[in-house]
């Protein structure tokens, strides 16, 4: 099983989400990626994107450090998707 981190912006969007079925969706990517699955993602450098075809089209953002840990970054939408890979890759270069 793969340890899963969460920064506090990605708890932050987390908890900031109003509809429960779309988090219970993003909660179960996470879960499936914890057991190596990580069904559909597109990676972008050093961080990955998963999609959640769900509303308006959720997206988690991660990297990985070592073989086990993954940090969650930043989550958002496909509206808001430019802005959150450059966010995203920016917290993984600090990292």
């Amino acid at each position: 099983m793969i340890k899963i981190l969460k920064t506090d912006t990605f708890s932050d969007w987390f908890t900031s989400l109003r509809d429960e079925r779309a988090q219970a969706r993003i909660q179960v990517r996470i879960d499936r990626l914890s057991l190596g699955l990580l069904g559909d993602v597109k990676f972008f450098d050093s961080i990955g994107e998963l999609r959640i075809d769900y509303g308006p089209g959720y997206r988690v953002y991660f990297t990985r450090k070592g073989n086990e840990i993954v940090l969650l970054l930043s989550g958002g939408d496909k509206g808001s998707q430019r802005r959150d890979i450059e966010r995203a890759l920016i917290m993984a270069k600090d990292l």
